[in-house]
């Protein structure tokens, strides 16, 4: 099974920017393989063309054989129909399981995504994180609990998001699944 570990979306004004994508593929002699690895590349490229992510959105997907199974949690309702559409399509695949998450529509999760979005990408040490159209850092909302998912270079910038996030106010809890970059490649 091939598993697509951490696939987010970001755009922090536009919100239709794609973020960050790491598959586990490896090249084989066996051509079952070889269409698995093209169905996860392929996969990752049409979420990535979906409009409207944001840093507010997060996606994942594994794919098994012919099978996409996709994960994550959007704002928007359409975002989760989107993305099973556009798989569905690729070819090769056959069947799509969709274990996305639709975020509770709530001005209250609203209004903390937008503070916590301003509290980290507005930090002197965070900043860069936000710059470019692949903002590394996404702030997943669900009645007040705040989840942080990408990637970040240190485990400081990790430290710190989390700490900003923490003093948002109305912020009751946040898990901080920020990843640190391997930069020894």
């Amino acid at each position: 099974m091939k598993r697509l570990r951490s696939f987010v979306f970001a755009g922090v004004l536009a919100f239709v920017a794609p973020l960050f994508l790491s598959a586990t593929t490896t090249p084989s002699a066996n051509p079952a393989m070889d269409d698995e690895s093209r169905i996860v590349k392929k996969v990752g490229h049409e979420l990535l063309m979906l409009p409207y992510y944001s840093i507010f959105d997060d996606l994942s997907y594994t794919v098994s054989g012919n099978t996409v199974t996709l994960y994550g949690d959007v704002v928007r309702p359409v975002l989760k129909s989107d993305a099973q559409n556009v798989v569905k399509r690729i070819e090769g695949v056959e069947q799509v399981v969709n274990q996305v998450q639709v975020l509770p529509l709530s001005s209250f999760d609203n209004s903390i995504r937008w503070r916590a979005m301003r509290a980290i990408y507005g930090y002197p040490m965070l900043q860069r994180y936000g710059m470019g159209v692949h903002p590394s850092i996404h702030i997943i909302v669900d009645n007040g609990h705040v989840t942080l998912k990408g990637v970040v270079d240190s485990q400081a910038d990790k430290n710190v998001a989390y700490l900003r996030a923490n003093g948002v106010s109305g912020v009751f809890s946040v898990t901080n699944d920020l990843q640190v970059a391997d930069n020894h490649s």
